[in-house]
Order: structure tokens, then sequence, then C-alpha cells
């Protein structure tokens, strides 16, 4: 009984399709109820808003394509940044014609993966705008790769050429609502005094030497680890295994690619031998007894050369480039 009423709305869908006003009507509820304006598309929608509307259609459609399974920072920032671009352009056109000619739309992978080969996605971050006259998704107008460096304001600028419609000056949220910058000022002014009079007496973390110990030595792992390039390039800590998906890898051959795990490893064997250099030049120093003085510092010197060596070992492997010249032949390999 559901499939034959599902076939009777199917073929008054083929008899009776929606006019123009009615898929802009639809497209204006889903834009009313979606977060930002931005409305989530699946592949039925793709088909009824773009491959079944004939050409020339009375609005264009810029899409944004997502996927959970590889939601990095940078992924979800253009996907922030794509927000306020379309909350800017509902929010300076709403009241105008323009309003109902461009409509802001995402397309989330493991949703809609028909929707993905349609476009030929083959990488992301990735815009398409489908325009009016668009009937080939493969030939429609794309933003991808360094086109994201300038975020909403690039991605506004893709619209306002290619559309010629207005989107606006990028309007950002605040960074603090006043709700918290009156709880903040609240807080400074009531701990004031006791700040104040414990800055006084020197008894604030600031004054504590191990803190700065601590901190001296954080960032000497971070500087050494690449952590910084971990974060611009936004590496992942370890990837799955094309052959066995359950298996993780966390070192990878080859210098085009580093992952995390790999930085952090060469990061935790420096600092290991930058706190021993440490502790032998501040500390053994003051040992009295010459054995001990001795033994340890042959320990040192075994757990200094076994890290570096390890590290030596990984900066072959990767780059195919053997050091030569500085150890002995037994190292090479």
């Amino acid at each position: 009984m559901v499939l034959h009423t599902y076939r009777i709305f199917f073929l008054i869908a083929l008899l009776f399709p929606l006019s123009d006003s009615d898929l802009i009507g639809e497209l204006v509820s889903l834009r009313s109820a979606a977060d930002s304006g931005v409305i989530r598309l699946n592949d039925d929608d793709v088909s009824k808003f773009i491959t079944s509307v004939p050409t020339p259609r009375p609005y264009s459609l810029i899409i944004f394509f997502d996927t959970v399974d590889v939601h990095s920072n940078n992924l979800q920032l253009f996907r922030r940044e794509f927000g306020l671009v379309s909350s800017t352009f509902i929010a300076n056109n709403n009241n105008g014609s323009n309003g109902t000619k461009l409509f802001f739309c995402d397309i989330e992978s493991t949703q809609s993966d028909a929707s993905f080969h349609r476009f030929n996605i083959e990488s992301l971050p990735h815009i398409a705008l489908v325009s009016p006259m668009t009937e080939n998704l493969t030939e429609s107008d794309q933003m991808d790769g360094e086109d994201f460096a300038g975020l909403a304001e690039s991605m506004a600028e893709f619209v306002e050429h290619l559309t010629k419609l207005t989107v606006g000056p990028i309007q950002r949220p605040p960074f603090l609502s006043k709700t918290q910058i009156g709880i903040i000022v609240a807080l400074i002014v009531t701990s004031a005094p006791i700040l104040i009079k414990k800055i006084i007496k020197g008894d604030t973390l600031l004054h504590d030497r191990r803190i700065w110990l601590s901190g001296a030595v954080l960032v000497y792992f971070f500087s050494v680890s690449g952590t910084m390039y971990k974060f611009i390039k936004d590496m992942p800590m370890y990837i799955k295994d094309d052959e066995y998906q359950e298996k993780f890898v966390f070192f990878i051959e080859g210098s085009e690619m580093q992952l995390g795990t790999e930085g952090f490893a060469v990061g935790f064997l420096y600092t290991v031998v930058g706190l021993l250099l440490a502790f032998v030049t501040n500390v053994l120093v003051r040992v009295k007894n010459i054995n001990e003085q001795r033994m340890t510092m042959f320990l040192s010197l075994f757990i200094s050369f076994w890290a570096v060596r390890k590290v030596v070992y990984l900066c072959n492997w990767k780059t195919d480039y053997e050091i030569f010249p500085y150890w002995p032949s037994s190292w090479r390999h």
C-alpha cells in the first residue's frame, strides 16, 4: 500500500512539476529553518532544485561540499566562514528581490555521495556555484584550494563576481557578548585588591620558579616537535591503514607528509637530551661522590646518543638521505 501511494505521488510530480514560485518558496522556507541560512541538500534535493529544473532557473545555488569523515579544523573553519557569508547576504538582501535569486547550500558526502560524483569533487574544501544556466554540474563555476585564503571575504568576492549580486560587508559576531564582558569586568574589579597585594608580596604563580621551568620545557618541546607546522598544515596525529582499516599508522615513510605522532616522537627525544644536558650542567656538578658522577654521566651520555641515533634513523627513513661523515658505519642502517 505504501509503495503504491509513493508511485502515485511520483507520477503526480512528473505530470505536475513545481512552478518557479513553488521552488523559490520551498527554498526560502528551508533557508529560514537552517542555521545561518545554509540549506542542507541531499541527492533528491539536487535533482529537485537543479537537474530536474529546466534552464534558465529563477535562482542560483552556491554549494559548500563537506564531509564528516575528514572534519579537519580548516574544513570546519571554512564551513563557519561560509555560514557568515550566507547570513550576511540574507541580512543585506532579505527585503529585496535579490534575496530570492541566490541560496546558500551545503552537501555532506556521507549523505549525498552521488552528488559528489555529479559535481566531480576530488578535493576539499570546495565551493561550486550553480548558475541559472548551468546544465552540466561538472562545468559549474568552482572555488577551491588557494582561493580560500581570504576566508569569508574571498567567498563573498567569488559570489559577487559571478552573480553580480551584493553580499555586503561580512558581519562577524563579537568575540565576547555584553554579558561575558560584564562578568569579566566584575571579576577584575572584585579581585584587583587581592591581586595587587599578592604582586607586592611576590606571592603569585609568576614568581614561582617551577612554573617558569615547566613553561621553558614545554616551549622547548613544542619548538623541536614541529607543533606549529602541525597546526598550520592541520596534520593528523595518525591515519588509518589503506589495506587494514582497523589498523592505525603513526609513522609514514616519505618526506611528502608528516604525521603529528612523528613530530611529537622526535620532540620527546630532543627534550630528553635537553633535560639530561641541563641536569648534567646544573645538578650533577654538585654531586661530591666522583663514582656517582661518573656513572650518572655515562648513563646520560648513553641515553643521549641513543636518542640522537633514533632521530637520525627517522630522518634517514623519511628523507632517504643518509649522514655518512658523522656516525660509525654500523649506524647507517
